[in-house]
């Protein structure tokens, strides 16, 4: 028997998914104390049962990530034959290496904790570098939410897949092979041109970064940005910006992941970028929202991967 969870990071997208799958969601009871402590609580009989708990560890991301925690040790005590996590966000990923000299390598802690915790199996969806996978010593798996956005992306566009009149752009030189895969999947074609932003991060002073020149055709054409995660929009904002100088007609955005800063809201609505499609891969807060944004629901995706363990 199958058991369906959600944290508490994301319910609204937990609940898509148990109605896609027509499997409601099993009771259990997550407590904030006033010291900031959590306490989990499984309210369901478990045991024998392959339970799976939906759980972005977005911000704020140590927080989620000890429920998350809980739910494992929780579920175990409770006699659960199989624990397995969908982190439709995976907190901590952007840290996979020592970028600078004395870092700690945070993602490799994280999955560290997972596997040792009690999980049989992790799910994510478009971890920021597809390399982490290997890291893994349980069952893991990469969901790509690319194709639904861009989908969405397409019927925009009035379904206009015209390589003479659409561009494919990253937003720096880490993103290229996330964006000719985008592309491919887009034009139904792997005889496809990607623009690329260079770009150079100030690894001192967060969420700050320039843009130093474009490689590729971009004028005449719609430019479509394609990133994993938005934080500050910043890198967003001045990719869009050169490519409007280079000549582009206009610039719209797919990103899978919308982990937002206190500015961004600022930063993007009063940027040149058309329009912004996202995943719901973290909750969404009502005064994060604004009017370019497009957000594109993934439970499919997700309830697509627990019919197969049905």
């Amino acid at each position: 028997m199958l058991k369906l969870f959600s944290g508490s990071a994301n319910i609204k997208l937990s609940q898509e998914v148990s109605q896609l799958l027509e499997l409601p969601l099993s009771s259990a009871e997550t407590v904030r104390f006033d010291n900031s402590e959590v306490r989990v609580s499984i309210k369901d009989k478990v045991k024998n049962s392959t339970c799976v708990v939906i759980q972005p560890t977005s911000n704020p991301t140590d927080t989620h990530l000890m429920e998350l925690f809980f739910f494992a040790d929780a579920l175990k005590r409770n006699g659960a034959k199989e624990i397995i996590t969908i982190i439709p966000y995976f907190g901590y990923a952007r840290q996979n290496r020592e970028h600078l000299p004395g870092e700690a390598v945070s993602a490799n802690v994280v999955i560290r904790f997972l596997e040792t915790i009690g999980f049989n199996a992790v799910y994510t969806v478009n971890l920021h570098d597809e390399g982490t996978e290997g890291i893994f010593s349980i069952t893991f798996k990469n969901l790509n939410a690319f194709n639904i956005l861009g989908r969405e992306v397409a019927h925009y566009l009035k379904n206009n897949k015209n390589t003479e009149e659409v561009a494919v752009v990253s937003p720096d030189q880490g993103g290229v092979e996330r964006a000719q895969v985008f592309a491919e999947n887009f034009f139904h074609s792997n005889n496809v041109d990607i623009a690329v932003i260079e770009k150079r991060r100030n690894l001192q002073k967060i969420h700050q970064s320039k843009a130093l020149n474009l490689y590729g055709e971009v004028k005449n054409k719609t430019c479509i940005i394609v990133d994993d995660i938005i934080t500050s929009g910043a890198t967003l904002v001045h990719a869009a910006e050169f490519c409007l100088k280079r000549g582009a007609r206009r610039v719209i955005a797919c990103v899978a992941h919308h982990d937002f800063s206190p500015n961004a809201k600022e930063i993007l609505s009063k940027s040149p970028i058309e329009k912004i499609f996202m995943s719901n891969s973290i909750s969404l807060k009502p005064e994060q929202n604004f009017k370019q944004l497009e957000e594109v629901s993934i439970a499919p995706l997700i309830a697509h991967e627990i019919k197969n363990l049905l």
